[in-house]
C-alpha cells in the first residue's frame, strides 16, 4: 500500500468567503492586529446572535427528495473521475521543480534584509525532509494564538484558533492546494467522481479510518453531518450558507456517499468541504440539545471530543494552552502503517493575547512561529538578538483591509462621495508610514496576481484634495452657509457633512488609519469622527448595517465565487455579508455567469469585470493588500506561503518539521 503523509484537510469556513477563512467572516480590523484572524468572525459559535439567526429560518431548510437507488443511479449517470491526491507529495514535487537557493546553514545565517534573501531563506529552509531519519518525530510544535477556542466541535467553530485547532483534529474529505485546486486528499478518500452534468459527486472513503475512540469513520457520518448542518435547530448559520447549493447527500453503504447538487455549477466543490462529525456521538444527544454546547453530555464532549483527524486534544487550560496529541490510530492500523505519522508528537497552542509579549515569548524559545505585524517586521525583528534563534520571511498576501461605506447612509449613497473620500485619504503617508512601507497599495478586490484579477489592474488611488472637492460639489455637498464645513438640503433640511467611521479598539493600525483620514477630511470640509469600538459590538452593527462607515479586513477565498456574498443584493439581507447595502445589476448578473462557467480563463474575465465595476462604483475604500509576515524558530523547517500565508492550505502546516 502506497503511504500517504497526513494533512489536516481544509474545510468549509476556510472556503467559503473572502477570507482567511469562509463566510463565517465579520467584519475585522485589519488583521494584523488580530494576528491573522482577518475575515474571521469571532466569539462563541452559540452566541445570542446565532440562535437568534438560526430562529429566523423556516423549520424545514430541505426540499423533500428521495434519493435513487445507487444501481439505478450508476446505470443513468457518466461519471469523470476527480482528482484523489496526496498533499505532501504534490508538495514534495513542487520543491524539486524549484530548488533551494542556498545550503542550509547559508540560510540560517541570513538576515532577511532584501527579497534576494527572502527567496533564499523559504526555498532552502521551506524544502522537506530529504528522508525520514533526519525527523525528529517526538519533537513537538508549540504555537501562539490569541484567543482561547470557544468550541472543540468543528462545525461549531468560529474562530482562526478554532479553526486551526479543529483542522488538525476533524476530519474532511476535500482539500486545496497552495494554488486553490481542489482535491480529495488521498488520506481519507479511496475515489471520487463527479457525473459529467456537475449535478452529483461520488465519493468513495476508505476502509481504514477511526474515531478516536475506536469507531469507524463512514459513510453515514458524512450524511449526518449534512442533516445537522441542514437542521434548522442547530445554531451553524454561517457554515450552513456554504452547503445550501446542496440538495442532498446520501450514504449507500458504509464507504460510498453521494452528493446530490440543485445546480451545474463549478462551484460545486467548495459545498463539499463541511468537516464531518461522528454521527454516534451526537445522533440521540443533538434532540435533546440541538444546541451541540449546553447540555452535560455536550459540554463533557467538547473537553474531550471524539475526533477524526491526525490529533486529538489531550489537555487544555482555559486562555492558557491547549495540547494536541497525535493519534498512532489515525496512522496505524493492525501494527501497519496505513498513513504517514505526523512529523510532530504534540501541537501546543498557547494563549497570549499581546502581540509583543508573543514576540518576546517567540525570542526566548517558548514558541516556535509568530505571525508579524508591519512595525514587528520592519523595527523590532532585525538585531541579532532575533536572529540569534529566530528567522523570518514574508509572502504575497490576498487579503485586504479597507473603509467601508454604507450606500444606505445619505452621505454615501452617491459613488462621487464615495470616490471622494478614495481622493481624500493620503495613501503613501498610510503605507509608506502607518504600514512601514510593507504592504501594498490597495487596488480592489483581487491581487494583482490573482487569477481572476482584472486585466488591466486599476490603478492605485493618489490623494487628490482637488479632486476630491471637485467631487463632493458635483454630488451637492457645497458649503452653502460659509461655516467651514460641507452641507446639503436633504428632505427639505440642510445636514451637514458629518459622519462617524466605526473601528474595532483593538485595532492600533485601523485607528491610525481613521485619525489620517479625519485629519485630511477637515482639509476639505467634510467632518469624521472615529468610534473605537469592541469587536463584537462592531460586528453585530455590520450585520444589521448599523453604521456609516466602518474600517476593516478581510482574507482570501479559495474562489471568487464566494464573493456573491460580498457583493450581491441578495447578500443585503439572507446571512449574508453585504454589511455595506451595495446593489448593481451587471454585479449580480456577473456573480452567477461566474459560478455556471467551467473554464477558468473565462470565469477569469467574468470576476476581472465585477472587480473593475467594484472599483468605479468604490463601496469600500480599499486601503492595502495585507502581505504575510512569519518569524519561526530556527529549529523549524518546511514553511511555504500561499496567498493566505503558510497555512490555510494543504499541505500548510503538515509540511513543518523539526529536525534530529
Amino acid at each position: 500500500m502506497k503511504l500517504t503523509r497526513w494533512l489536516p484537510t481544509i474545510t468549509l469556513w476556510q472556503v467559503v468567503g473572502i477570507c482567511l477563512l469562509p463566510l463565517i467572516l465579520g467584519c475585522p480590523p485589519p488583521a494584523e492586529d488580530q494576528n491573522g484572524s482577518e475575515g474571521t468572525e469571532t466569539g462563541s459559535a452559540t452566541s445570542a446572535s446565532s440562535e437568534a439567526a438560526a430562529e429566523e429560518e423556516p423549520d424545514v431548510l430541505l426540499e423533500p427528495f428521495d434519493p435513487p437507488p445507487l444501481d439505478e443511479l450508476e446505470a443513468s449517470v457518466e461519471w469523470e473521475d476527480q482528482p484523489v491526491l496526496d498533499a505532501m507529495e504534490l508538495y514534495r514535487k513542487y520543491k524539486a521543480e524549484h530548488p533551494p537557493l542556498a545550503t542550509v546553514e547559508e540560510a540560517l545565517a541570513l538576515k532577511n534584509d532584501s527579497p534576494e534573501a527572502n527567496e533564499k531563506i523559504l526555498t532552502t529552509l521551506g524544502q522537506p525532509p530529504a528522508s525520514e531519519s533526519e525527523v525528529d518525530y517526538d519533537a513537538a510544535l508549540r504555537r501562539f494564538t490569541p484567543l482561547d477556542i470557544k468550541s472543540s466541535n468543528p462545525i461549531l467553530g468560529s474562530s482562526v484558533t478554532e479553526f486551526e485547532v479543529n483542522d488538525l483534529t476533524s476530519f474532511g474529505l476535500f482539500a486545496f492546494d497552495w494554488n486553490f485546486y481542489p482535491f480529495a486528499t488521498a488520506e481519507h478518500v479511496k475515489s471520487w467522481q463527479s457525473s459529467k452534468d456537475r449535478l452529483f459527486d461520488k465519493v468513495v472513503l476508505r476502509d481504514d479510518l477511526v474515531w478516536s475512540d475506536g469507531k469507524p469513520i463512514t459513510a453515514h457520518d458524512v450524511e449526518f453531518t449534512f442533516q445537522t448542518i441542514m437542521n434548522p435547530k442547530v445554531p451553524v448559520v454561517a457554515v450552513r450558507s456554504g452547503v445550501d447549493e446542496l440538495k442532498w447527500v446520501k450514504a449507500y453503504d458504509d464507504h460510498t456517499v453521494v452528493f446530490f447538487h440543485k445546480e451545474s455549477l463549478a462551484t460545486n466543490v467548495w459545498n463539499m468541504l463541511f468537516p464531518i462529525i461522528p454521527r454516534h456521538a451526537y445522533a440521540d444527544s443533538m434532540k435533546e440539545d440541538p444546541s451541540l454546547s449546553k447540555s452535560d453530555y455536550h459540554l463533557k464532549l467538547e473537553q474531550a471530543p471524539v475526533c477524526g483527524g491526525p490529533y486529538k486534544i489531550s489537555s487544555r487550560v482555559r486562555n492558557q494552552e491547549i495540547v494536541l496529541t497525535r493519534r498512532e490510530d489515525y496512522f496505524m492500523k493492525d501494527g501497519v502503517e496505513v498513513r504517514r505519522k505526523p512529523y510532530f508528537k504534540e501541537i501546543r497552542f498557547r494563549v497570549i493575547e499581546d502581540l509583543n509579549t508573543a514576540l518576546l515569548a517567540l525570542e526566548k524559545g517558548e514558541i516556535d512561529d509568530l505571525e508579524l505585524n508591519p512595525e514587528q517586521w520592519d523595527t523590532q525583528t532585525k538585531d541579532d538578538e532575533f536572529y540569534a534563534h529566530n528567522t523570518k520571511a514574508y509572502g504575497v498576501g490576498w487579503g485586504h483591509a479597507y473603509i467601508g461605506w454604507n450606500l444606505n447612509v445619505p452621505f454615501f449613497s452617491d459613488k462621487r462621495v464615495r470616490q471622494a473620500m478614495s481622493y481624500a485619504l493620503d495613501h503613501e503617508e498610510m503605507i509608506e508610514n502607518i504600514c512601514y512601507g510593507v504592504y501594498e497599495y490597495g487596488r480592489g478586490v483581487y491581487h494583482p496576481t490573482a487569477w481572476m484579477a482584472p486585466n488591466p489592474m486599476p490603478e492605485p488611488y493618489h490623494q487628490s484634495l482637488d479632486k476630491a472637492e471637485e467631487l463632493l460639489d458635483a454630488a451637492g455637498w457645497t458649503d452653502s452657509d460659509g461655516d467651514g464645513i460641507r452641507d446639503k438640503e436633504i428632505d427639505g433640511k440642510l445636514v451637514p457633512f458629518e459622519f462617524t467611521i466605526t473601528i474595532a479598539n483593538a485595532s492600533q493600525t485601523g485607528i491610525k488609519i481613521c485619525e489620517l483620514l479625519k485629519s485630511n477630511l477637515d482639509q476639505i470640509g467634510v467632518i469624521c469622527n472615529i468610534k473605537p469600538t469592541e469587536f463584537t459590538v462592531l460586528q453585530e452593527q455590520a450585520r444589521n448595517h448599523k453604521f456609516q462607515a466602518q474600517c476593516a479586513g478581510w482574507g482570501t477565498g479559495a474562489d471568487p465565487a464566494t464573493g456573491k456574498n460580498l457583493w450581491t443584493t441578495k447578500a443585503i439581507e439572507q446571512n449574508g455579508r453585504n454589511y455595506v447595502s451595495y446593489s448593481n445589476p451587471r454585479v449580480d448578473e456577473l456573480f452567477e455567469l461566474g459560478e455556471r462557467e467551467f473554464d477558468r480563463d473565462k470565469r477569469a474575465k467574468i470576476y476581472g469585470e465585477i472587480a473593475t465595476i467594484l472599483w468605479d462604483d468604490q463601496p469600500y475604500t480599499w486601503l492595502y493588500f495585507r502581505s504575510n509576515f512569519f518569524a519561526w524558530n530556527k529549529d523549524v523547517r518546511g514553511y511555504m506561503f500561499s496567498p493566505r500565508g503558510p497555512y490555510g492550505y494543504s499541505p500548510g502546516l503538515s509540511a513543518l518539521w523539526k529536525p534530529k
